[in-house]
């Protein structure tokens, strides 16, 4: 009976296919298979239609975009089934088996498929894991989505039938079907995946989208709930001859500082310094605190370009607080094997080590380590203290995870098998621009993160940012500011900050306070997630109301208040005793005396005599930095609570740890003033020149260069308009003149004047020099005599 209902679902299924039910003879089953109960979708796997094919034929294919022999756990591929010219196919079956299984039950299958066209596939009714068609038609390819499975399930078997009038295809071996083995990850080594020369062509576009999944409830150990934060995202597409960071390569300043301090100006400067090697910087803001539902703060993205020789995609951002522990992907090729462009990638990500830091707890004490270590992903043995700390030694939960998806392409793309008519839509979408008033001729880097509030309480107040005008390529047109300003107020002062704040439900309420007559109870709730700016919540944690416990009480009973705190032990080492108390509220009615006790004692046991207890306060709230701007640092302080007669503790009492604002404001530097230039004239009124040069310009909004050239007027004698005081200096000229046309001054035969040499600034007054050298020095000349000689005149002094 069981055989016979699994021939009627195959004969469904070849029915809605569009195949007539005369031409299917099914072929009989063994007694003892066909004794077995109907499992799950192994009758796909068992029916054999007559007339099915067994053997390896091409015009039609299963393929995995990228031809991948090993699949990442958790990551999407696009999955593509078609037909060569001239050949079709009306239906289709599609699954996903684990190696070895046959398909009876539900855990015999691997991964999930998502369906991207409605219109053309669906999940099969009868077996939810297999993806068929949605209506029996001429077809040539389709295409889904199919997500890898967690890790520990090995290989999987992609497997596919055809239904074409009377045939079906089904092949175990060959082209409809595809093997793919999870791929093994490399933990403290240097990745070792080759990094191949790209194929494809034109440019791909994408967008990253970063969601963090460290949260107390995944990571309840020692989780940090006032300043938990991802700082801000940094990276980079690039070609494979920089690299930003790697498992086992050694961090630069840059990653040190996003890994100890969360600041992503040094990681930008290196990045930036690397030309034509990168194509896009990619840049996300901090996240404060670290987890929020989807719904109360979306989750940043970016957007990022690539080509043939920059298909790699890398970034990084800290998990703060915490000694220099990191996230982020390291080289990942967006270039398929097939001349393409990779659809999508998704990638849980555990934390990595910089290897610059060797605190082993979130807010661990800044502890440099020396000499530098590798990078290294965290384990869950790696320190008993360490908040993902396994003795069973279990992978870590993942914190985060990022998704790149393609989201346009430009220019003629060379790809193998074309992509659907979603994708050439993508490609020709026009992009979106944010509105900017910078002239084109104004090259500015980007601007640095918004300072903290000038206000640290309710009054308003100002935060500033700052830019730097790199270049101002046409001097014509200005260049706006470099400081940009906007209102705000201290923390806490936004009507807005309660709505950020999320709380639990109220737990049950407490027993009442009384055993009899009136009495309180409380409730609680706690904070689930802290507003963004890390401060302290505003809603109530607490409740309480009022209590009846037994109305009629009986004469002889009493009532009590809650018993109070218990008193300081006795001994201050040693055994001792401590004590606490409650009172009658409300006498027996009869007059008789109470019987409740009042008074409780109990022992209590301090350390051992002779020992040094260190009895410590609670660490204060962190200093300000020590700096207005740039590198600082901020300290915090405990007290030492232990009688000072029982010796010293050798406990630490202050913290110090490394703080980073905005980088400082740098004045323009210049060098020091020339000599004056000789007098212009030779006889009535002149100028002379002096001049300097920029030595650095100015940065963060620092004071301008002043003036480079200065002049003054000079006069060395009248001139003689005479003709005949002109004839003798010119006959005395000519007869120093030599055959080369240079001078001869006495006891020297000189060089002729060299040309002018280029005006030093294109406007504003610059400057130009020219210059005659000895040539030949006569014996009785002397050295003084025969100096080398330099002209100086202004040039271009018309304003900018």
């Amino acid at each position: 009976m069981m055989c016979l209902r699994s021939r009627v679902l195959l004969l469904q299924w070849l029915l809605v296919a569009g195949c007539p039910r005369d031409s299917f003879a099914f072929t009989e089953e063994p007694a003892d298979r066909a004794a077995k109960p109907d499992a799950f979708c192994s009758w796909i796997l068992r029916a054999q239609p007559q007339g099915a094919r067994k053997e390896g034929h091409s015009e039609f294919r299963l393929r995995v975009e990228g031809d991948p022999d090993n699949y990442q756990p958790g990551s999407t591929y696009r999955v593509t089934l078609y037909a060569t010219n001239p050949a079709y196919f009306r239906g289709f079956t599609l699954i996903a088996l684990k190696e070895g299984r046959n398909g009876e039950k539900e855990e015999d299958y691997a991964g999930t498929f998502q369906i991207i066209d409605e219109e053309d596939t669906q999940f099969m009714t009868n077996c939810p894991p297999a993806v068929t068609e949605s209506t029996p038609r001429r077809r040539t390819r389709i295409q889904v989505f199919w997500t890898a499975p967690s890790p520990g399930n090995g290989c999987v078997l992609l497997k596919a039938s055809i239904v074409q009038r009377k045939i079906i295809s089904f092949q175990d071996e060959g082209s409809l079907t595809k093997r793919m083995c999870e791929k093994e990850p490399l933990y403290g080594e240097a990745t070792d995946k080759p990094l191949l020369d790209c194929c494809a062509c034109g440019t791909a576009k994408y967008r990253v989208t970063f969601y963090g999944n460290w949260s107390e409830k995944l990571h309840p150990k020692d989780y940090p709930r006032r300043a938990n934060h991802w700082s801000a995202i940094i990276g980079a597409s690039h070609s494979k001859n920089y690299v930003l960071w790697e498992y086992g390569g050694y961090a630069s300043e840059g990653v040190k500082q996003v890994a100890e301090l969360g600041s992503p100006v040094k990681m930008e400067e290196e990045i930036r310094q690397k030309g034509d090697e990168v194509l896009t910087v990619i840049k996300m803001k901090a996240q404060w605190p670290a987890w929020q539902p989807l719904n109360v703060r979306a989750a940043p993205s970016a957007e990022f370009s690539v080509d043939r020789t920059r298909h790699l995609m890398s970034f990084l951002t800290m998990l703060g607080p915490s000694p220099d522990w990191n996230v982020g992907l390291s080289a990942e090729d967006l270039c398929t094997k097939d001349c393409g462009w990779v659809q999508k990638l998704v990638q849980d990500m555990i934390p990595w080590d910089a290897g610059t830091d060797s605190g082993v707890t979130y807010e661990s004490p800044n502890k440099p380590t020396f000499p530098q270590e590798k990078i290294r992903p965290l384990t869950s043995l790696d320190h008993p203290q360490s908040p993902f700390y396994d003795p069973e030694g279990g992978a870590i939960t993942p914190v985060a995870r990022v998704v790149v998806e393609r989201i346009a392409r430009k220019g003629e793309q060379c790809n193998i098998v074309p992509d659907n008519v979603d994708d050439i839509v993508a490609d020709i979408a026009q992009e979106e621009k944010e509105e900017d008033d910078t002239p084109e001729t104004c090259i500015y880097s980007n601007w640095s993160p918004w300072s903290a509030c000038s206000s640290s309480t309710c009054e308003k107040g100002k935060r500033m940012r700052q830019r730097m005008l790199k270049a101002q390529l046409d001097l014509s047109v200005p260049c706006p500011h470099t400081q940009d300003f906007e209102p705000c107020m201290g923390p806490g002062c936004s009507d807005e900050d309660a709505t950020t704040c999320m709380m639990s439900e109220w737990i049950t309420w407490s027993p009442c306070s009384v055993s009899c007559g009136l009495g309180m109870r409380s409730r609680e709730r706690y904070v689930k997630q802290f507003p963004e700016d890390g401060f302290a919540c505003t809603l109530p944690t607490e409740e309480t109301e009022p209590c009846t416990v037994n109305e009629d009480c009986s004469p002889s009973s009493c009532l009590v208040t809650e018993w109070g705190e218990w008193d300081a032990c006795s001994a201050t080492c040693g055994l001792g005793m401590k004590r606490r108390e409650r009172m009658v509220k409300m006498p027996p009615s009869d007059g008789s005396i109470c019987g409740a006790e009042v008074v409780e004692v109990e022992k209590c046991m301090m350390p051992e005599c002779h020992t040094i207890p260190c009895l410590l306060s609670p660490w204060s709230d962190w200093s300000d930095c020590s700096v207005t701007c740039g590198k600082g640092t901020r300290t915090r302080q405990r007290m030492l609570k232990s009688p000072v007669e029982l010796g010293e503790c050798s406990e630490e009492l202050e913290q110090v740890e490394k703080c980073m604002l905005p980088e400082c404001p740098s004045d323009c530097m210049m060098s020091e003033w020339s000599e004056w230039s000789e007098c212009n004239k030779s006889c009535g009124k002149g100028h002379m020149i002096r001049s300097r040069k920029i030595k650095l310009e100015p940065q963060f909004g620092g004071d301008p260069c002043p003036e480079s050239i200065q002049r003054k007027k000079c006069k060395i004698r009248k001139c003689n308009q005479g003709s005949d005081e002109r004839k003798r200096r010119n006959e005395a000229r000519k007869k120093r003149k030599n055959k080369d046309g240079a001078d001869e001054l006495a006891g020297c035969k000189m060089k002729p004047w060299s040309g002018w040499t280029d005006c030093t600034k294109l406007c504003g007054g610059g400057i130009q020099e020219r210059l005659m050298t000895a040539k030949k020095r006569f014996k009785s000349s002397q050295l003084t005599s025969c100096k080398d000689r330099k002209e100086i005149r202004a040039c271009n002094v018309h304003p900018c």
